[in-house]
């Protein structure tokens, strides 16, 4: 019986949910060396690998993900948020923007892109972008968390009382 890719991912992922890590990359493994431009296979690989801890493999399969299938916006905040937790921010605003420029109401990757611009302190243009984010999703709590903690940085105090009250608003305790 041939292995077919779809049912190795399949099983890959089931491995993975039960923590099996090693097991699980070993399967999606398996998969690409039979289906090797599959961006599915290697993104879900990165979230394992992400998963597990090991962040260098993660990006790079990422990675690989995103140069298969470079408008995928899932692999393209996903691979954003992993350079932000590994704290290469001006990796993660360089994809971000790139989503940005594919989607430009997507009110993540302009949060993402934000919070690579607070930790470059560059307070002004993460304050645009948490604003922007908001302006698409006026619901999106981390944005409005972002964007309080910017203004504060900014010293407008009442631009951070304003999303306080948004907060509270939304049922979110501070």
């Amino acid at each position: 019986m041939t292995e077919r890719p779809d049912k190795l991912n399949n099983q890959a992922i089931i491995l993975a949910n039960g923590g099996d890590y090693y097991e699980a990359i070993a399967c999606f493994k398996r998969a690409l060396t039979i289906e090797q431009n599959n961006y599915l296979l290697w993104y879900n690989l990165g979230l394992t690998y992400r998963d597990s801890g090991d962040i260098k493999n993660a990006r790079l399969s990422l990675e690989k993900a995103l140069h298969i299938a470079p408008e995928r916006l899932d692999v393209i905040d996903t691979l954003s948020t992993l350079c932000i937790n590994d704290e290469d921010y001006e990796a993660a605003l360089a994809y971000s923007q790139d989503g940005i420029d594919l989607a430009p109401d997507n009110s993540s990757l302009w949060n993402i892109a934000g919070v690579a611009l607070f930790n470059m302190e560059k307070f002004d243009l993460a304050c645009e972008h948490f604003e922007r984010a908001l302006c698409f999703n006026p619901y999106d709590a981390n944005a409005l968390y972002n964007l309080r903690d910017t203004y504060e940085e900014l010293h407008n105090h009442v631009g951070a009382k304003e999303c306080e009250k948004r907060l509270k608003e939304l049922g979110i305790k501070n």
